[in-house]
């Protein structure tokens, strides 16, 4: 056999994407060189990896064996590079990161720097809810997680960033005239409530459980931008977090609605499984952050108050 690097990746792309096309635009390749290259490599087995069904092209399940054989000497040369590097005193490797939807206001500003310093290292960022964050690190596919819920039923290690605020908002196209509102306006109010999952609504269903608030649910939606543009629209009200909607309320495009008991508060941790053994680059980014966290809060996020 005598297939190169490069073929193994192509392949590799195809695989993931399930698409000639779409693996051509993702490698910045033409669709006819992809085409070539999977021929080639294909030419070296006597058993088919791929076949086309209609205009689909699948996986065969020899394919997928060989497939996990690829991604396995891909991960070997990257770490010779990584090792290369690291001989000669650079920082390299993969560093991966599961972030719940709110954390993207957040993280970039702890990474932005370390990033800046060590230019080797890859960044892999994943944004979803919150149960999929958790699962990402019990199965150990990340280094670290953000988050303002601590999963209970994980062993884990944390360093505390900065405080997480979330107010009861509304579009401005309603008038709230006094300066405080009992928390029975919460019974009043149309709720729009994130799906199960997510960091904010375990924080909001936890909060109206214990004040024996029965909520009026006007819908569910999967994403805090989604949440917001649905509370501009006037199709609601919602207990979203200060730090992403800062612009919307200096925009005057929403409001907050003064409530007794709010801002409801948790903390934004950077959590790892506990006795975890880390990478260096994981190591050295954890460093970072520990010794420059305050630093970070006080120029990024001072201003983050009412």
């Amino acid at each position: 056999m005598n297939y190169t690097l490069h073929q193994l990746q192509i392949f590799l792309k195809i695989v993931e994407k399930g698409s000639i096309t779409k693996a051509s635009e993702e490698l910045h390749l033409t669709q006819p060189a992809v085409s070539i290259q999977l021929r080639n490599f294909q030419d070296q087995f006597p058993i088919p990896l791929t076949e086309v069904i209609g205009r689909k092209i699948y996986i065969t399940d020899f394919g997928k064996e060989i497939a996990e054989a690829a991604q396995k000497i891909i991960q070997e040369v990257d770490q010779i590079s990584h090792k290369t590097l690291a001989y000669q005193g650079q920082l390299s490797g993969v560093l991966k990161i599961s972030v719940v939807s709110t954390g993207k206001y957040i993280i970039p500003y702890f990474l932005s720097d370390f990033m800046k310093k060590h230019s080797e290292v890859n960044l892999v960022l994943e944004v979803t809810n919150k149960e999929m964050v958790v699962s990402s690190l019990e199965e150990n596919s990340v280094d670290f997680s953000l988050v303002s819920v601590l999963p209970k039923h994980l062993k884990i290690s944390k360093t505390n960033l900065m405080e997480n605020q979330l107010y009861l908002v509304g579009s401005t196209t309603d008038t709230f005239e006094k300066k405080m509102y009992d928390t029975s306006i919460l019974s009043e109010l149309p709720l729009i409530y994130r799906e199960p999952g997510s960091g904010t609504r375990h924080t909001m269903e936890e909060y109206l459980e214990q004040n024996n608030i029965v909520a009026r649910k006007q819908m569910e939606l999967t994403s805090n931008e989604a949440v917001k543009q649905a509370v501009i629209a006037g199709l609601g009200y919602s207990i979203m977090p200060l730090i992403g909607i800062r612009n919307d309320l200096e925009a005057n495009r929403l409001q907050i609605i003064p409530v007794k008991g709010f801002p409801l508060k948790s903390i934004w941790n950077l959590i790892s499984l506990k006795n975890k053994k880390f990478s260096p680059v994981a190591a050295a980014f954890l460093s970072y952050v520990e010794e420059r966290k305050d630093e970070i809060i006080r120029e990024k996020f001072q201003l983050i108050n009412l």
